[in-house]
């Protein structure tokens, strides 16, 4: 950690940013519970449901894109406090809306402002630590951030069980503004004026497109972005998968989908631990081709009869790796970004929430089936697999 914080400090800062980072995310796992309550009463189809995950995390993609540079240009505080303004007045306005194209529109803009908390999460770590203690930080972060869909989808089935789906986006703009609150009084500003990009917005938006085209990190940009959306492709197929497919209960659903939270905490704890043996990319490495492996046993477990508790262990055991494979993945490429944490971060969530909103329409093709979900997981982990041996070719070919 950071010497010049104190311990105090370190842990309001670590609750503050897990908090901020997981609240785009959280504006899905909370209404995950009510999908098929809302798919009714709409009267649309599960396609079109899954649609409105899709829409927010298009939003929460292209809202890096301005988050990104913007912060890099005025600091990090400014876009925080008004992009949770604006999350919390449109997760209010979709309370009192009745139609599928309307909840798509302002899931949209939602993710547009949930983008900023992604952003400057990991763009304020990157402006305070570096090499292990990053990874450590980061490792933090991602155990507040699985935190929430262990709680989210319980409190959001609990709520679906009492009121009406509408009660939930009440919440969310409550926790939107709470944030807001939160950062205008608690987080100082961690980039100085004087190591801000100047010359206006285009200027941050060329160094971030700079970045991007670099052999050292398009390939880990895009393999983070498949490890996502292997995630997504679990996230999006699973309550239809569990409770339409196994017939599952909406609570015990709710426990299940928490339990796996759960691995995404005990993952994301993996890096720090292995770190003092393995390096950050021989652990990516390794851990790809497990959790290729694991999503090919998942694909043959659809020869045989369908078995709630096989399919339940085989995700879990992807959640884990998912886990562990997100914070390395964004761990060396933060590390790289001496300069425009702003624009790398923001790249990185480009890129993940793009590979999930592209994920989730495509696993809601086979309804209440798997199949999709399993042949999704494989593709993500072994096109990420195959994209990190190539960036360590590139690497070793220069050196």
């Amino acid at each position: 950690m950071n010497p010049t914080l104190t311990r105090r400090r370190q842990i309001w800062l670590t609750l503050l940013l897990g908090t901020v980072s997981a609240t785009g995310p959280l504006a899905i796992d909370l209404y995950l519970p009510a999908l098929p309550q809302m798919r009714t009463q709409f009267a649309t189809s599960a396609s079109l449901m899954q649609l409105s995950i899709t829409a927010c995390l298009i939003g929460l993609a292209l809202g890096q894109l301005i988050a990104g540079p913007l912060s890099d240009q005025y600091g990090r505080r400014k876009p925080l406090i008004v992009g949770f303004i604006i999350f919390g007045l449109v997760s209010l306005a979709m309370a009192f809306i009745h139609s599928i194209t309307l909840l798509i529109i302002l899931r949209f803009i939602q993710g547009l402002a949930g983008a900023t908390g992604q952003v400057m999460a990991r763009a304020v770590a990157r402006d305070l630590f570096s090499g292990k203690k990053l990874t450590r930080f980061y490792a933090l972060l991602n155990t507040v951030n699985g935190v929430f869909p262990i709680i989210a989808p319980i409190i959001g089935g609990f709520m679906i069980h009492y009121v009406d789906w509408e009660a939930i986006f009440i919440l969310l703009a409550a926790i939107g503004l709470v944030i807001a609150l939160a950062v205008a009084l608690g987080l100082p500003e961690s980039l100085p004026v004087a190591e801000r990009q100047t010359g206006g917005f285009h200027s941050s938006l060329g160094a971030m497109g700079r970045l991007v085209v670099q052999p050292a990190f398009w390939p880990l940009i895009l393999a983070t972005g498949l490890v996502y959306g292997g995630l997504f492709s679990y996230i999006s197929a699973s309550t239809f998968v569990f409770q339409t497919g196994f017939g599952m209960a909406p609570q015990t659903f709710s426990l299940l989908y928490a339990f796996n939270g759960l691995g995404i905490v005990v993952g994301s704890n993996l890096p720090g631990q292995l770190s003092r043996r393995y390096s950050n990319r021989q652990q990516v490495t390794s851990l790809l081709a497990i959790a290729a492996g694991v999503s090919l046993v998942l694909m043959a477990s659809l020869l045989f009869p369908a078995n709630v508790w096989v399919v339940s262990g085989l995700v879990l055991m992807m959640v884990i790796l998912i886990g562990a494979l997100l914070t390395l993945t964004v761990t060396i490429i933060m590390d790289q970004a001496t300069k425009n944490a702003g624009g790398a971060s923001a790249v990185i969530g480009l890129a993940q929430n793009a590979c999930g909103g592209l994920a989730s329409p495509l696993v809601g093709l086979t309804g209440q089936s798997y199949a999709a979900m399993a042949v999704m997981l494989f593709v993500c982990n072994a096109g990420a697999l195959g994209l990190v041996r190539y960036q360590g070719k590139q690497k070793t070919a220069k050196s």
